[in-house]
């Protein structure tokens, strides 16, 4: 498929970070990278969930703090819990993570706002089921990316962010891609936490719904969660006039799932991650210098 994209007055550069708990692991590696080579052509930065959070650091030029984050802090009984949960509490506690990291590694606030990159949080509406992009205040943030991680039923309660309920924003908008779009961009990089063939299926949507009761409009966005995922690899796959799109999956050799907690699983598959970043950043630069006067392949999976 190629696409010309002489129409464009200019290339307009996106980041799109897909979530995935532990399986974040892999776009930190990518992103360390690019902090690394001082990389960052990216006029918008989407993320949900644990993407988002990968963001922040990313924007905050913090070198190795979300490999820290996993490593040091996700892996830790505090966080994840399977004895709690089923007693009652969160599986996932972000309460904890989120105090914990706030007092020991906590984020450059002042550096993100400062970032020539525009930031977007995808967040869930409690209220609609509806996807939500909140371009975060210094005050705002925190709970902003908080709230993209709060994965219903593992995580018991939604965040509020300025007086409005969210949940995490994988569930209305798995892999923001639409948005980058909207906004204008015209080459779409999109970090991806599973494997290129990976398709999801509707299991355990009976206790869902269950735990879920209470929230009717969360319970529809997450019914229909597996075919609009489904339905966004083929989107991203598909051909879009004037527009880019480079699909960066982990490897066959990729180990982590969503609550991996082996530390040498954890390692193999941040230095997968970074790996795959060196790599994308020359590619990239590459592609940079290609302009928009030159037919070029609309879709890569790398």
């Amino acid at each position: 498929m190629n696409v010309n994209l002489q129409e464009k007055n200019e290339t307009k550069w996106a980041l799109v970070v897909e979530g995935g708990a532990m399986r974040g692991i892999f776009s930190t590696g990518i992103l360390d990278a690019f902090i690394k080579e001082e990389y960052n052509p990216f006029e918008w930065c989407i993320g949900v969930s644990a993407g988002a959070t990968n963001i922040a650091a990313y924007l905050a030029h913090m070198f190795g703090r979300n490999r820290q984050v996993y490593m040091e802090y996700s892996t830790k009984p505090e966080f994840i819990n399977f004895r709690k949960f089923f007693s009652g509490h969160h599986l996932m506690d972000l309460d904890w993570l989120w105090k914990k990291t706030i007092d020991e590694v906590r984020l450059d606030l002042d550096r993100i706002m400062e970032s020539p990159s525009k930031f977007y949080v995808g967040v869930t509406n409690v209220e609609t089921g509806k996807v939500e992009f909140i371009k975060p205040t210094e005050e705002t943030l925190e709970e902003a990316i908080k709230a993209s991680s709060a994965v219903p039923v593992i995580y018991k309660h939604p965040v509020n962010v300025d007086g409005t309920d969210y949940i995490d924003g994988g569930v209305a908008d798995p892999i923001p891609v639409k948005k980058a779009i909207q906004l204008g961009a015209t080459h779409i990089v999109v970090l991806r936490s599973k494997k290129y063939n990976y398709r999801m299926d509707d299991s355990n949507k009976f206790l869902t719904k269950f735990m879920l009761r209470k929230l009717p409009k969360v319970q529809e966005a997450l019914s229909e969660r597996s075919k609009i995922y489904n339905a966004q690899l083929e989107y991203i796959r598909s051909e879009h006039e004037g527009v880019r799109m480079i699909e960066v999956c982990p490897p066959d050799t990729f180990q982590t799932k969503r609550l991996t907690k082996d530390l040498n699983i954890l390692e193999q598959d941040y230095q997968l991650g970074y790996e795959y970043g060196e790599k994308l950043v020359r590619f990239l630069k590459e592609e940079a210098q290609k302009g928009v006067d030159h037919e070029v392949e609309s879709y890569c999976a790398i």
